[in-house]
């Protein structure tokens, strides 16, 4: 299934983070905390201007972005686990 946001929301996959500490430390799944990086999967067109012209988007497919903590609402597709967000939500593009 392919989803496509409406208007200036984006569909992101989490990135995994390290299960390991730079010490050599494991991590349990029970102390992660969730990845605030991920990767954008599809964009919306934008939103409207008060004229009626679209403001496009400034995030495309396949940039890695940073967004905040609690950022977005967690969704299940086809046993995936996504997150749909606004793109106001999102902090950076990792270059």
């Amino acid at each position: 299934m392919k989803l496509k946001p409406l208007h200036d929301r984006i569909v992101v996959k989490r990135m995994e983070e390290e299960e390991k500490t730079a010490g050599g430390i494991i991590i349990p799944d029970t102390a992660k905390e969730k990845p605030q990086q991920g990767k954008v999967l599809s964009v919306g067109q934008g939103k409207f201007k008060e004229d009626g012209t679209r403001i496009p988007l400034d995030v495309k497919e396949g940039d890695r972005i940073l967004f905040g903590k609690y950022a977005g609402t967690d969704i299940k597709v086809e046993g995936e686990e996504l997150l749909i967000m606004r793109e106001d939500d999102v902090l950076a593009i990792v270059q």
